[in-house]
């Protein structure tokens, strides 16, 4: 049987809706009471367990860290999937950002879902629902999204985004100064913050590395001073939209090299740790069946495989999965349950080798996350 998703009663999916109702003072999954001002910051690949593991760097932040303040970020366990659940409150079924490289069927093509966007992607439309930024703004509600410069323009951000002032500030001590001087301001807001430092660590060195606990540090000592800084009628969080596990090379598996573990493939998509597999135009729920059957019987308990209808059954991408996404998720899924990852040798851009830390998966230390609530919200 497949594991399920999501193991605790919150997940990604209510950060946001929740911090935009205690704006208006309602009720809300979370349970907060009402604020004038919410900051979200969202730590790129900050799993829980890393967290707890490197508790003495992080002094701040890790004796805030218990059963109550730790949710599912939701599968896949991807930058794509989950910021689009955190900004739009809805899971990979119903936003459409099911991976982070997936099926764009009406042009038989793989696109990344961070960094591919082009003509034949429109952000405004294939990611399909409304931002929780885009409801702020209907509200009367300003909203700001603060990150480094190079996203402003992207087309991810563009899709995931929309609705919130872009503030661009490249180091990470920017974005709190900024974030610090939006709620200077007064008046209702919704602050979203991004710090991309961890997880760009993580890829490189591993999240074992003296260079990511050096970022974490860092950040820790950037919360601590948010934290001081905030006052009456003012909350914040702080989350993450996947943990990392380090996988060494010499824990690579290339599936090419088994034929029966490609036969009928038409495109590799997901992830190195959660590959979504394609077979190629007519085939069967059979075919898939057989591939799937292939996979169990080559790799054992090594991965979690499941044909496109077992994984929706599972919920792995929420509830409700629409029939316009569907086509989008692979044929069969393969998902890591041990430290490797899964790469294809005929890639002709390997370079993906080189990452330590991955994630994709399903595994505590990919699905779990901090939430950890500061100012007004620590008072709910």
């Amino acid at each position: 049987m497949l594991p399920a998703a999501y193991s605790t009663r919150l997940s990604l999916a209510e950060v946001l809706p929740s911090s935009l109702s205690a704006l208006h003072g309602v009720e809300n999954p979370l349970g907060l009471g009402e604020v004038q001002r919410a900051v979200i910051v969202l730590v790129d690949g900050l799993g829980a367990s890393s967290l707890r593991e490197r508790a003495g760097h992080a002094r701040f932040l890790a004796p805030r860290l218990t059963k109550g303040t730790t949710i599912d970020a939701g599968f896949p366990t991807t930058t794509a999937s989950a910021i689009a659940t955190l900004c739009t409150g809805v899971t990979p079924g119903s936003h459409g950002l099911v991976g982070y490289r997936v099926r764009d069927v009406a042009n038989d093509r793989i696109v990344n879902q961070l960094s591919g966007w082009d003509a034949q992607m429109d952000p405004a439309t294939w990611q399909r629902q409304a931002t929780v930024f885009e409801l702020a703004r209907q509200q009367g509600i300003a909203s700001y999204a603060i990150g480094q410069l190079r996203y402003r323009d992207s087309g991810f951000t563009q899709a995931v985004l929309r609705g919130a002032q872009y503030v661009p500030a490249q180091q990470l001590a920017d974005r709190f100064a900024a974030a610090k001087a939006i709620l200077d301001r007064g008046g209702r807001s919704l602050v979203y913050l991004y710090v991309h430092e961890l997880d760009v660590a993580a890829h490189a060195k591993g999240w074992e590395s003296p260079a990511w606990l050096a970022e974490l540090e860092t950040l820790d000592a950037e919360i601590s001073g948010l934290a001081v800084r905030l006052r009456s009628g003012e909350g914040a969080f702080v989350t993450a939209d996947h943990g990392v596990l380090d996988v060494p090379q010499s824990s690579h598996v290339l599936f090419d090299t088994v034929p029966e573990l490609i036969a009928g493939v038409r495109h590799v998509g997901g992830d190195p740790r959660c590959l979504q597999l394609y077979l190629e135009d007519g085939a069967s729920a059979s075919d898939a069946d057989a591939l799937a059957a292939a996979w169990r019987g080559v790799e054992g308990d090594r991965a979690w495989v499941g044909t496109r209808t077992e994984a929706r059954a599972a919920g792995w991408f929420g509830a409700d999965v629409d029939p316009e996404v569907l086509p989008r998720i692979g044929d069969v899924l393969v998902a890591a349950r041990r430290r490797i990852a899964y790469y294809d040798s005929r890639d002709n851009n390997p370079s993906g080798r080189a990452m330590i830390g991955q994630h994709g998966s399903l595994t505590p230390e990919e699905t779990r996350v901090p939430l950890i609530p500061l100012g007004d919200f620590a008072r709910a």
